[in-house]
């Protein structure tokens, strides 16, 4: 069987070689145009003159248009058609297109959009959160507010109480590919449009309106894209509208692609979050009722802010059953890029706000910070029969060796509420009260394949998390410049999209009368390995190896009506659609051959390249001859629509997520008291992907994905003037994380327990849960600048040098 080998990504050779294509890699005829933005110099105010004459006039501009030369001015947003492609005369954000340059090579159009010359009524932008709510700033009428108990009782009930505030700062994506797309016009008015992008349908959808056409005229491909991590899901629009546009009135193909200064000032980033919170709680540490509120800016238009905002609320909890919850968010308006999905889609937000909290209540009693989480976890599923091990059979280790001796033996079977026991971690607690820890989440879904106490206990043994705790204290009593930190954090990451109808998928495969296979889904392929996993799939189904099975580019003229490749669903849904297609394939062959073979159909087995029933066999390339001989269509489409799911935004109630997945990191870092710099020292990771389709893949997508959660609450840093103009636009000043900032013993493993729902071969989402395994480093970094001093660092993220120096001098007393 092909699904759980740990086989290369199928673009491996091309990536390392330089030979994979790319849009701006595609051969386009002589003819082909340029295009370039001029962009928007302020944050804030109108357009009272722009004279473009001198870029008319620049050398090799072929058209220059502003909204005025538009029949119509097209909308590029994916939600509140609030965004047209060139300003209407009122600016919104420093950097917001103004005009279109097409000219014979991108250098040209770029030169000639610097040569605009405005006249500008600049006004005082909206730029953080107090001035967005002193002026009612925002996308709802109100906050939005999701509630669990009675929060105000609790808190007033609570033998102790604290405050506090964290704001956490947004993130480029920073894409190694840029922005790209390139627009070729056909007969009769029809459009391909190669975009990368992560909602093709998205695409064809947006170029259709623009053009006034149906989405049929409109064909959209993708087969691979050089990163995206949401930053590709609607902000590609522009560009695939303004080459469609142009390429329909001048009947010649039009590229465009974004230089980096660009790419940066013109698109949107990761929302920043401020979370003020008030926390009740008892001496042990159990939570009794939290109170959150966020303060999002989402910048000058919807975007996708809403349903961000709404995860982030949606993963307040995280891993923590409360007793009562109070989630309040405010959606601001402001004059920034617009913000947009980010890997996580605001989970990760919402998450480092109760990690904050559980980090704060075990500094104000003196416990160790893993004992709290551990107690105010959500119940453990009980779990029964095969499939429910828990242990680390694939791993992955640089620069250290992790010491799981007997991690395959010590499962997770028949696992029992383990409320009440004493703690490894030191100490023990009482029993949690039964009507406390009822396994609900503040929006009302029961937890019902909670697993984390088991992978808790795991990753501590594991790491000896307790001999390395006793280690640092005495390391940091005997050093007073650098300190060092520990901290072992977990994640509860929800499954599907909130957008209910978005969980569907389609697929279409081909089997050849040669016994080849011809593979199309609506998934797209951004380095994330999602074509060879659901290659794996129809591998399988069919029983034959890999090299059988072509993996073709995203069409939307072969499988219409996609969703994005987000929320981590992109193995779930189109592995499925895939399945379902295989299976209707390979049901026809059987019905053909069983007669031949003497069987029934339902006895046909499909295997090792062959086709076998009651001792009978016959090469596989054989029984498709067969069928195709038979008259039997050897072509299916598959459809799958997630289960299970029902979501009530407004109300803040139902079961939005099919499933949850889980992981723990444990992180010890290191810091400098005098200059605030730092190093992750060490990480251990374990992590949930359920039956794993591709070992390889998961553990790349799990050190990936926690080194980018790092980069966010480290070194990432986004800084706005006071004007609302991007000063960190450019990789000169804006620190990503690179392979020096990797944890110099990097350990990772796979738990190996089927995911309990019906998910393809009982596998795991496995693109965005990694992410907040970063979250370990922050919580790290709090925790060695709490060495420094009695006091709480109340250390903020991004926790740059800067961060740390004022977290220490905060432990130490300053004011």
């Amino acid at each position: 069987m092909s699904v759980s080998r740990p086989l290369p990504h199928d673009a491996a050779a091309l990536h390392a070689t330089g030979r994979a294509r790319y849009i701006d890699d595609i051969p386009v005829p002589a003819d082909c145009l340029h295009l370039a933005f001029g962009t928007a110099p302020i944050a804030r105010g109108r357009i009272t003159a722009m004279d473009l004459s001198a870029v008319r006039a620049a050398p090799g501009v072929v058209e220059v248009w502003a909204a005025g030369d538009l029949v119509h001015n097209p909308d590029c947003s994916p939600s509140a058609h609030d965004e047209p492609l060139l300003s209407d005369g009122t600016i919104h954000y420093a950097g917001q297109p103004l005009f279109l340059v097409v000219a014979d090579t991108h250098l040209a159009a770029r030169k000639a959009a610097r040569l605009a010359r405005l006249e500008l009524a600049e006004e005082t932008p909206i730029l953080g959160v107090d001035e967005a709510l002193a002026a009612n700033s925002r996308f709802e009428d109100g906050p939005r507010i999701y509630a669990k108990g009675d929060v105000d009782a609790a808190l007033a009930r609570a033998p102790h109480v604290i405050e506090g505030r964290i704001e956490m700062g947004g993130q480029e994506h920073f894409y190694l590919e840029g922005q790209a797309a390139l627009a070729l016009p056909q007969e009769g008015g029809d459009m391909i449009v190669q975009s990368s992008t992560q909602h093709p349908t998205e695409i064809q959808h947006k170029v259709a309106d623009a053009l006034g056409l149906p989405m049929n005229a409109v064909r959209v491909e993708v087969r691979r894209m050089g990163g995206g991590f949401g930053g590709k899901e609607s902000q590609g629009n522009a560009l695939a509208i303004a080459c469609a546009l142009v390429a329909a009135r001048t009947g010649r193909p039009a590229r465009m692609r974004y230089d980096r200064d660009d790419d940066f000032t013109i698109t949107g980033k990761r929302h920043d979050l401020r979370v003020d919170y008030r926390v009740g709680f008892d001496s042990d540490g159990r939570l009794l009722a939290v109170d959150f509120t966020h303060f999002m800016r989402c910048g000058w238009s919807m975007d996708l802010s809403l349903p961000v905002a709404d995860r982030a609320m949606l993963h307040a909890d995280n891993a923590y059953d409360l007793p009562a919850a109070r989630i309040t968010s405010h959606r601001l308006r402001t004059n920034h890029q617009s913000a947009t999905a980010f890997r996580g889609f605001g989970g990760p937000q919402g998450m480092v706000g109760i990690e904050r909290v559980m980090d704060h209540v075990a500094h104000a009693l003196g416990r160790d910070p893993l004992e709290v989480r551990r107690l105010n976890y959500y119940p453990e599923a009980r779990v029964e029969g095969a499939g429910a091990s828990g242990g680390s059979i694939f791993e992955a280790k640089m620069g250290g060796r992790l010491e799981t001796a007997d991690l395959a033996g010590r499962g997770a079977m028949k696992v029992k509420p383990t409320s009440g026991r004493s703690s490894r971690y030191g100490g023990a607690h009482s029993p949690v009260p039964v009507a406390a820890r009822d396994g609900v989440t503040p929006y009302g879904m029961k937890v019902e394949d909670f697993i984390l106490h088991g992978m808790t206990d795991r990753l501590a043994d594991s790491c000896d998390y307790a001999g390395r705790r006793a280690a640092i204290a005495a390391w940091n009593a005997a050093n007073p410049v650098l300190k060092r930190g520990i901290a072992l954090t977990p994640v509860k990451f929800g499954i599907s999209f909130t957008l209910t109808h978005l969980n569907q998928a389609g697929a279409l495969v081909h089997v050849y009368q040669d016994g080849s296979i011809h593979m199309n889904h609506g998934g797209t392929e951004m380095g994330q390995g999602l074509f060879q996993k659901v290659a794996q799939v129809a591998a399988s189904r069919f029983g034959v190896e890999m090299d059988r099975v072509k993996i073709t580019a995203t069409d939307t003229a072969k499988v219409p009506n996609t969703s994005a490749t987000a929320a981590s669903s992109g193995s779930d849904l189109n592995g499925m659609a895939v399945k379902a297609a295989c299976d209707e394939i390979r049901a026809r062959i059987a019905a053909v051959v069983a007669p031949e073979l003497q069987a029934d159909p339902a006895e046909v087995v499909f295997a090792d390249g062959m086709v076998r029933a009651g001792g009978a066999e016959m090469p596989f390339e054989e029984a498709v001859k067969r069928t195709y001989m038979a008259r039997v269509s050897l072509s299916a489409t598959g459809f799958y629509r997630t289960p299970k799911i029902e979501w009530d935004r407004i109300a803040g109630r139902g079961r939005p997520f099919f499933y949850f997945a889980y992981g723990a990191a444990c992180s010890e870092v290191v810091i400098d008291t005098l200059t605030g710099e730092n190093r992750i020292l060490r990480t251990d990771i374990l992590h949930d992907a359920g039956a794993s389709l591709n070992p390889a893949l998961d553990i790349g997508q799990i050190e990936g994905g926690f080194v980018q959660g790092a980069g966010w609450l480290t070194t990432e840093e986004l800084v706005w003037d006071d004007k609302g103009r991007l000063r960190t636009h450019a990789p000169s000043t804006y620190k990503i994380p690179a392979c020096s900032d990797r944890p110099d013993v990097f350990n990772v493993a796979l738990w190996d327990g089927a995911n309990r729902e019906d998910t393809i071969y009982r596998s795991k989402a496995v693109g965005e849960p990694p992410f907040m395994l970063g979250i370990s480093v922050l919580m790290a970094l709090s925790d060695a600048c709490a060495a420094c001093g009695p006091h709480y660092p109340d250390l903020q993220a991004p926790a740059t040098a800067e961060a740390v120096l004022a977290a220490v001098d905060r432990a130490r007393g300053a004011p």
